[in-house]
């Protein structure tokens, strides 16, 4: 039986030929997916915008209960470091809008050479989470996001860190405490991007999921192993080893 604390899903829905068969009838490859998985990150509004409606079309073409994951914009996170990023935060929420009641998330990734400051990181997340409702998980990169001080920003803003794969730095091989859900992102090993996860690997996140999701605290799980297109694979492979607990 599924857990219905855990979401397993990929970086994007391409769907390559040899997949077909894990997946029903849709009519476009948005559709498809969605009869397989219940949650997609949205990763291409990180490098453009895309237009308001394109939301809107979007959140009709997948079921109620599904959900999407968005993904903050580089000019946000690593091009202005967090610095003087109220507009440009609000901008975002008003295109990401249309998604509605299907938008379960946002994510925060930054960049591993920008280090922890209270100041910048305070004031920015401040003005996140004064822009969503939604559950929001930062997947910070640089070691100084890791050290204890860094807690009680996670839990006075409301804000999940991601348990990362490969855990770079070595504190991303756990998710934070924080935050109103956990976020696993697995970018594949040992080569990120490129790299399936063999059973072994499968086996232990499926118990890594069991272990933290609940009704209070759900567990999301984004493959982004793409680029060889092992992340739908490894998705549709995790979801049996829940399954069949």
């Amino acid at each position: 039986m599924s857990n219905p604390g855990i979401r397993i899903g990929c970086a994007g829905w391409a769907i390559a030929s040899r997949q077909a068969a894990l997946f029903g009838e849709g009519d476009n490859t948005l559709a498809r997916y969605a009869t397989r998985f219940s949650v997609a990150e949205i990763n291409s509004t990180f490098h453009r915008s895309h237009r308001a409606d394109t939301y809107v079309r979007w959140a009709a073409t997948v079921p109620r209960t599904f959900r999407f994951s968005v993904k903050l914009p580089k000019a946000i996170t690593h091009e202005a470091r967090l610095v003087r990023s109220g507009a440009a935060i609000a901008t975002f929420a008003k295109e990401i809008a249309g998604l509605g009641a299907k938008l379960g998330g946002v994510l925060v990734q930054l960049p591993p050479s920008l280090s922890f400051d209270a100041r910048v990181a305070g004031n920015f997340f401040r003005r996140l989470r004064g822009a969503f409702d939604v559950p929001i998980a930062c997947e910070p990169r640089h070691a100084s996001w890791f050290e204890p001080r860094v807690d009680a920003l996670w839990a006075r803003h409301d804000i999940a860190r991601v348990r990362a794969d490969p855990p770079k730095p070595e504190g991303a091989a756990s998710p934070g405490d924080a935050g109103e859900w956990r976020y696993f992102r697995l970018h594949g090993t040992p080569r990120m991007y490129y790299s399936a996860y063999d059973d072994a690997s499968l086996a232990s996140f499926a118990h890594e999921l069991r272990a933290c999701a609940g009704v209070k605290h759900p567990a999301w799980c984004i493959f982004d192993n793409t680029a060889h297109s092992h992340a739908v694979e490894n998705a549709a492979r995790l979801q049996e080893l829940i399954s069949a607990r």
